[in-house]
C-alpha cells in the first residue's frame, strides 16, 4: 500500500510541472550549466592550445612566405597545402586523442551531474505529489525519502555504461554520414558526375541517420533518470525507458514537444540577436561586435541548459507519478432513484369491486 493522492492532483501537467520545478530550483540548472560549460571551456581550450602548438611545428620556406605575400586565393592555398603536407597524420592523430579525452571527461562529469540533479529533482516531486497526500505506509520498498541508503554505488557505474553507450552511438552516427558520403560518390564519380542525384542519395541516408541518433540518445537519456529512480543496471535501466515509453508514450512527448518548441523559438531569437552585432560591424568597433555575439551566444547556452533541465524535470514527473494519475477521468452518470413502490390497495380501481359483473357491465355501457 503506497500513497493515496488526493483528486486534486490527478489532473497534473507534467510539461507545467517540468518548466515550474526549473523556476522553482535555479540551482539545478546551475548545476547542470556549471558541469556543461566545464567540459566546453576544457574543450575549446585544448582544441585552441593543440591547433597553435600544431602550427608552430610547422615549417615554413621562404617559397612558401611568397606565395603567402601574394595574397593570391590560388597562391595561398597552394602554400597552405603544402605546409599542411606531411604534418596530417601527427595532426588526425592529435584529434583522435583529445577527442577520446573529452568523451572521457564528458562521461565523468555527465554521470556525476545527472546523479545530483536527478536526485534532487525526485525529492523535490516526492515532497510535491505526497504533499496533501495520506500516507498509509512508507514509500517503494519501505525506504525513506531522505535516506542515504536509497541510492547506492552501482548508480555511477550505470550512468557511466549509459553515457560510455551514447558516445558509442555518436561515434556510429559519425561514420554513418561518412558511409553515406561514400554511398553518394559511387553515384556521382569523376569520370561521369552526377551531383544532383549524388546529393539526393546523400540526404535520405543522413536524415535516417540523425533519425536514429536523436531516438537512440533520447532513450538513453531517459535511461539515465530510471538508473538513479530504481538504482538498475545499464540494460535494466534501458529495459525501464522502454516499457515507461510503452505505457506513458503520450505524456513523454508532449514534454518533448512542448520543450522543443520553446528551443526553437529561443534558437531563432538569438540568431537574430547575434545577426544584429553583424550587421553593425561597419559602425561599431569589431571588438565590441565580437563581445556582443560573445553575449549573446553565452546567454542562449544558458537558457538551452534551462529548457533542458526543464524537459528531465518533466520527465522525472512522469516517472514519479502514480498510475492512477494517468488514468482517463469517466464522468459518472448520476444514479436515479427508483420510483417508490405502491404497497397499499387502490379501492377504488372496479375489478377490485365487491359488485359481481360491475368490471364487464362498466365496459359494454
Amino acid at each position: 500500500m503506497g500513497l493515496r493522492y488526493p483528486e486534486s492532483m490527478s489532473r497534473i501537467s507534467p510539461t507545467v510541472e517540468g518548466f515550474r520545478a526549473a523556476y522553482r530550483r535555479p540551482s539545478l540548472t546551475f548545476a547542470e550549466i556549471v558541469w556543461r560549460w566545464v567540459v566546453g571551456a576544457t574543450a575549446g581550450a585544448l582544441f585552441f592550445f593543440g591547433l597553435f602548438e600544431y602550427l608552430n611545428t610547422l615549417p615554413v620556406t621562404r617559397g612558401e612566405m611568397l606565395f603567402l605575400r601574394t595574397r593570391q586565393p590560388y597562391l595561398v592555398l597552394q602554400a597552405i597545402l603544402h605546409i599542411l603536407r606531411g604534418g596530417l597524420s601527427r595532426a588526425v592523430i592529435s584529434v583522435t586523442v583529445a577527442a577520446l579525452l573529452i568523451t572521457l571527461v564528458w562521461v565523468i562529469a555527465g554521470s556525476l551531474g545527472r546523479i545530483a540533479t536527478v536526485r534532487a529533482l525526485l525529492e523535490y516531486f516526492r515532497e510535491r505529489l505526497s504533499a496533501n497526500a495520506h500516507r498509509e505506509n512508507t514509500s517503494r520498498d519501505d525506504r525513506p525519502v531522505n535516506s542515504a541508503s536509497r541510492w547506492p554505488s552501482n548508480a555511477l557505474n550505470s550512468l557511466l555504461s549509459l553515457h560510455f553507450f551514447r558516445a558509442g552511438i555518436a561515434l556510429a552516427a559519425i561514420f554513418g554520414f561518412i558511409g553515406a558520403g561514400i554511398l553518394a560518390s559511387f553515384i556521382s564519380p569523376d569520370k561521369n558526375p552526377r551531383p544532383g542525384l549524388a546529393f539526393l542519395c546523400f540526404v535520405p541516408i543522413a536524415a535516417l541517420v540523425c533519425f536514429f541518433w536523436w531516438a537512440l540518445n533520447w532513450l538513453l537519456s531517459l535511461a539515465s533518470v530510471l538508473a538513479v529512480r530504481d538504482h538498475e543496471d545499464a540494460l535494466g535501466a534501458i529495459s525501464a525507458a522502454v516499457a515507461l515509453l510503452r505505457n506513458r508514450s503520450g505524456p513523454l512527448f508532449a514534454v518533448g514537444t512542448w520543450v522543443g518548441l520553446a528551443h526553437l523559438v529561443v534558437f531563432v531569437g538569438a540568431t537574430t540577436a547575434v545577426s544584429l552585432p553583424l550587421g553593425l560591424i561597419p559602425l561599431v568597433p569589431w571588438r565590441l561586435a565580437a563581445l556582443a555575439m560573445i553575449v549573446v551566444t553565452l546567454a542562449y547556452f544558458a537558457l538551452a541548459d534551462w529548457l533542458y533541465m526543464a524537459r528531465l524535470a518533466g520527465f522525472v514527473c512522469i516517472a514519479e507519478m502514480p498510475d492512477e494519475m494517468f488514468a482517463p477521468s469517466i464522468p459518472v452518470p448520476p444514479v436515479l432513484a427508483p420510483p417508490p413502490l405502491q404497497t397499499s390497495i387502490d379501492r377504488d380501481e372496479l375489478i377490485l369491486s365487491d359488485v359481481p359483473h360491475l368490471a364487464m357491465g362498466s365496459i359494454f355501457v
